[in-house]
């Protein structure tokens, strides 16, 4: 019996739409000079982790549940006295996504989890860092569908960064949107 090999909607649609439509809009001679979406970064950064170490572990558990991927705890770099922190403390959750999760991950986000949000009017257009780089930010983590509303004991957010190998921010704008992802105001 044969198995059949599952590509994710988004892997797909970067194939036939977006690279086309990016080679066009940009002019390039071959298709490597594409950008891609390399990977995306989800980071959390736990309150109160230095009084409960218990925080960190349900952040953890809440970041692998969203991302399904194993997450890891994040440790301070150095003390500060007046948060009572010590070097080497656990103090956040963290995940990296790439290759098929990845494209999963973004599709769940677009789809499903975006809408959700109270209010939703598009994501902002200035958060790319110069180097093609797009991070944004989620201030419930119970937009996403896996997190059980009842479980939670408090509300927090997170943030997401997607990492392409974009050149410019101008050709990381264009590949995120082309791959879905709805901007508040679209550039001219």
């Amino acid at each position: 019996m044969a198995t059949v090999k599952h590509t994710p909607r988004l892997k797909d649609k970067y194939k036939q739409e977006v690279i086309p439509a990016l080679m066009k809009r940009f002019s390039y001679k071959s298709i490597m000079q594409v950008p891609k979406l390399e990977k995306i970064a989800i980071n959390r950064g736990v309150n109160g982790a230095v009084a409960d170490k218990k925080l960190v572990d349900i952040a953890i558990e809440e970041l692998t549940t969203i991302s399904g991927q194993k997450a890891v705890a994040t440790y301070s770099k150095k003390d500060i006295s007046n948060f009572k922190l010590r070097k080497n403390m656990p103090i956040g959750a963290r995940t990296t996504l790439r290759g098929e999760k990845m494209y999963e991950f973004l599709d769940r986000l677009i789809a499903v989890s975006l809408p959700r949000v109270r209010d939703f009017k598009g994501i902002n257009e200035k958060s790319f860092d110069g180097r093609g780089n797009y991070t944004m930010g989620v201030t419930e983590q119970i937009i996403f569908p896996e997190i059980d509303i009842d479980k939670v004991n408090k509300i927090t957010g997170l943030d997401i960064t997607f990492v392409t190998t974009a050149k410019t921010d101008e050709e990381a704008y264009e590949l995120l949107k082309e791959l879905g992802m709805p901007f508040k105001n679209i550039k001219k």
